[in-house]
């Protein structure tokens, strides 16, 4: 086990208030593509479009066409390394709270309870007309998966996910809540994300006007990397060894 992730664990148990701050780059190892890295989604799909509320407004088949693949196929996917450590390291009592860019559930599959979607979540999927009307993540998927798009049982109109496009603001609930927890960490792990997409990038900056610390694992350089405390570019190693340091110490 290497020093570095010894000094992180130790970090960590030393820490009063741990959060993390996850981005798409923790799902790779659990096979969903990022949206940014040297394979992601954004060199093959018009991402923006997409996940554009202007574009789902005037043709919903844009989005459902495009997700099918990553989106509605989640129940196959399993939590990585990183998940199942995060879950674990919540369970013992050392994180406070997780924050993520992330709408794959896998955190919750990992474990993890106290998870904080600022870009919103696929669970819910609703009418834009009708008030009321939603439906499960389940029953979304499972239309999906037979071609059709899930439809308003009032207007006929065609259910929208609970994740946040272009064109939406941000969840309020969640959006405070991630600035408290952020402000409140005097340790945050930044895994798995650039930090180019705000406001989620402005999370470290709380801690760290706070007095906390940050500690980066990404595989691509992000704007804070000379402010972190440590920084290392492979989440899944780190995940590993951190893994075998709980194990140990249990």
């Amino acid at each position: 086990m290497t020093e570095d992730v010894k000094k992180l664990f130790s970090l960590i148990q030393s820490a009063k208030h741990l959060v993390a701050l996850t981005g798409a780059g923790v799902s790779t190892l659990s096979g969903i593509r990022d949206f940014r890295g040297k394979n992601g989604l954004y060199n093959d799909m018009d991402a923006e479009k997409i996940f554009d509320i202007g574009y789902f407004e005037k043709d919903p088949s844009l989005y459902y066409n495009a997700a099918g693949s990553f989106i509605y196929n989640l129940d196959e996917k399993e939590a990585s390394i990183v998940h199942t450590t995060l879950g674990e390291l919540e369970q013992r009592g050392y994180l406070k709270a997780l924050i993520t860019q992330n709408i794959d559930l896998l955190h919750q599959k990992g474990g993890s309870k106290n998870v904080i979607e600022i870009h919103g979540s696929p669970v819910m999927h609703y009418c834009l007309r009708c008030a009321g009307v939603r439906i499960s993540y389940e029953e979304a998927a499972a239309v999906v998966r037979e071609g059709e798009m899930p439809k308003c049982p009032k207007c006929g109109r065609v259910l929208k996910p609970a994740i946040t496009f272009f064109g939406e603001a941000l969840p309020a609930d969640a959006l405070r809540q991630a600035v408290t927890e952020s402000q409140k960490a005097d340790l945050m792990l930044v895994l798995g994300t650039s930090l180019t997409v705000h406001p989620a990038a402005s999370m470290p900056e709380y801690t760290l006007r706070s007095g906390g610390e940050l500690v980066i694992v990404n595989n691509m350089p992000t704007p804070l990397d000379g402010r972190a405390i440590l920084h290392y570019d492979d989440l899944g190693s780190v995940f590993e060894e951190l893994n075998k340091c709980l194990h140990e110490e249990s």
